[in-house]
């Protein structure tokens, strides 16, 4: 659609001097693009109105504009359909998979997500983080940026502690093998543990704190049981990274950096840049730049998340010089990214400028919130193994196919699901997730998409072999005319949701264009049309077929040819 947009363009250089502004009409009976007149009443001391009366006699149709036409204060263009048809069909035909790929922008990005706890498996929260991260890193990657996924393992401090004291007082030399649990949700359940103790002895705080000082004075037999948990930890982790299929390109460690952490908090302490209060913490002061003051580094000498993230944002910088930094964490973290982003700029940081914090919002279940200490939160692993049980149920009603056939399609289809329903809303947004509701082959669903990319797939093989002479104008009905147009305007989507870290608009343009592909089928024939008709139609759905499939590798979802 770029090629018709800079036509108008240069159609309305001559007469419309400055920034050109021009627009999709909310109804393509007024035209395929708009010109309004507004920033030119000035200029040319007219009114709008009258301004695009005289350009739409002034600008002459082309071979891409076929006709023109002013409605008030805007200049409408009708683009010529037979150029729209051939310019989109065939490089979507040509490119296939690569269709709407953009070219390198030799910039590069690091995205880092999920950064977990290791004193508990990753839930349903984490679910959402992965996927609008591994969905983004895709999206950027498509629009021409080099991305680096990266990840943290939060090793250190006193909450992982919380789980060890548990292991040591109740533990009773048990093993994950020995219980027969996932290893991470084996160390989760003596997080839970430790909340239940800590509410009938308050007293096993100072018991969690003091193991926090002997791991930081290397005590051999506590940094021995935070080895033991944080490896079964960490292999729970790798294991469910593995089903969400997410690779990440480098992992740090809290626990490898935090030392050369309060090194940087000393030394800008040093420089004045930082302050001591009266009890003997280094802190920053920030309530100049109307943000609350920040510790940096208690008193005893422990320090904090706030410290090992301004080390890590240059660890990261060394590691990558990258152009942007993104971190994936939760909305309520907004503050202490505010707090960290001022600190690198007083420290003098270079990057300061590149780093973002993309903000996402809480996710709950129709039963309410979830809460980790009171063990009440719904594991990622668990709701994945839901969703699968869940699509296995759907496809059991619909075929009699065999085993091994049920269990591919339900894991195609479950996980698609889940991606979907979580990655149609903005990220900013709270919303409840349904896991039946997600299911559902109807609404705005990822298995509604899904069997749109699969009849596609049916209707092509029942097709056969397809001419390669096709006459792409036959193309003239209303429904296929604007799947067209949406299927030109797939580049612009990718950039746009890239441009502004939103998977999201690439969710709301599959549904779209699934629900423009279904109604064009409920009331077109295909194969039972005319020769040339049919072939053109067929050449039509192909398009759709590639388009749907690389938005849902976009969002990180399968795009199945049989359900």
């Amino acid at each position: 659609m770029e090629i018709f947009k800079k036509e108008i363009e240069k159609a309305l250089k001559p007469y419309a001097k400055g920034e050109m502004t021009v627009e999709i009409p909310p109804d393509s009976k007024l035209g395929d693009y708009a010109f309004p007149c507004f920033n030119l009443a000035k200029q040319l001391r007219k009114s709008p109105a009258d301004i695009a009366k005289d350009l739409s006699l002034k600008i002459k149709p082309n071979k891409y504009i076929r006709e023109i036409r002013n409605v008030g204060p805007y200049v409408n263009f009708f683009i010529n359909n037979d150029i729209l048809n051939e310019t989109i069909l065939n490089e979507i035909l040509k490119n296939k998979e690569k269709y709407g790929l953009w070219p390198t922008k030799h910039k590069k990005v690091v995205i880092e997500f999920p950064s977990p706890n290791t004193n508990k498996p990753l839930h349903l929260g984490h679910a959402r983080n992965m996927l609008i991260g591994e969905s983004l890193s895709r999206i950027l990657e498509f629009d021409g940026y080099k991305v680096f996924r990266v990840n943290l393992n939060n090793d250190r401090g006193v909450h992982i502690c919380k789980s060890m004291l548990a292991y040591k007082k109740w533990g009773d030399s048990k093993t994950p093998e020995s219980e027969n649990k996932k290893s991470d949700h084996f160390v989760g359940d003596f997080y839970v543990l430790y909340s239940k103790k800590a509410k009938e002895n308050p007293g096993l705080d100072n018991e969690a704190q003091e193991m926090l000082k002997k791991w930081e004075n290397n005590d051999k037999e506590t940094v021995e049981l935070w080895k033991k948990m944080n490896n079964w930890a960490i292999k729970g982790f790798n294991e469910t990274y593995n089903m969400f299929g997410i690779k990440h390109d480098k992992t740090y460690n809290e626990s490898e950096h935090y030392d050369d952490a309060k090194k940087i908090v000393l030394d800008n302490f040093k420089k004045g840049i930082f302050k001591k209060d009266e009890e003997g913490n280094i802190y920053v002061e920030l309530e100049k730049y109307s943000l609350p003051n920040k510790i940096l580094l208690r008193a005893d000498g422990t320090s904090v998340y706030m410290t090992q993230d301004i080390m890590l944002a240059k660890i990261k910088y060394n590691d990558f010089k990258m152009d942007k930094s993104i971190f994936v964490v939760g909305s309520e973290q907004k503050l202490h990214f505010n707090q960290l982003f001022k600190i690198l700029e007083l420290i003098g940081f270079k990057n300061f400028d590149g780093c973002y914090h993309l903000a996402y919002g809480m996710i709950s279940l129709p039963e309410g919130k979830m809460k980790s200490r009171e063990g009440t939160v719904v594991d990622a692993d668990d709701i994945v193994e839901d969703m699968i049980s869940l699509a296995k149920q759907e496809i059991e009603k619909r075929h009699d196919i065999n085993k091994k056939e049920i269990e591919e399609r339900a894991k195609t289809i479950g996980l698609g699901a889940l991606n979907f329903f979580v990655l149609k809303y903005d990220a900013l947004k709270d919303f409840v997730f349904n896991p039946k509701e997600s299911i559902s082959f109807e609404g705005e669903t990822g298995p509604y998409i899904q069997y749109a990319h699969a009849r596609i797939c049916s209707i092509l093989r029942k097709a056969g072999k397809q001419a390669k002479d096709i006459d792409l104008s036959l193309l003239n009905k209303k429904e296929e005319k604007d799947i067209i147009k949406l299927l030109g305007s797939f580049p612009e989507v990718i950039d746009s949701a890239a441009s502004g870290y939103k998977p999201s608009l690439i969710a709301r343009y599959l549904l779209d264009l699934s629900q423009l592909f279904n109604e064009f089928y409920h009331k077109h024939q295909i194969i039972k049309a005319d020769e040339k008709t049919r072939d053109a139609r067929l050449a039509l759905i192909k398009s759709i077929k590639y388009v749907v499939e690389n938005g849902l590798n976009l969002l990180g979802i399968d795009a199945p040819e049989k359900m």
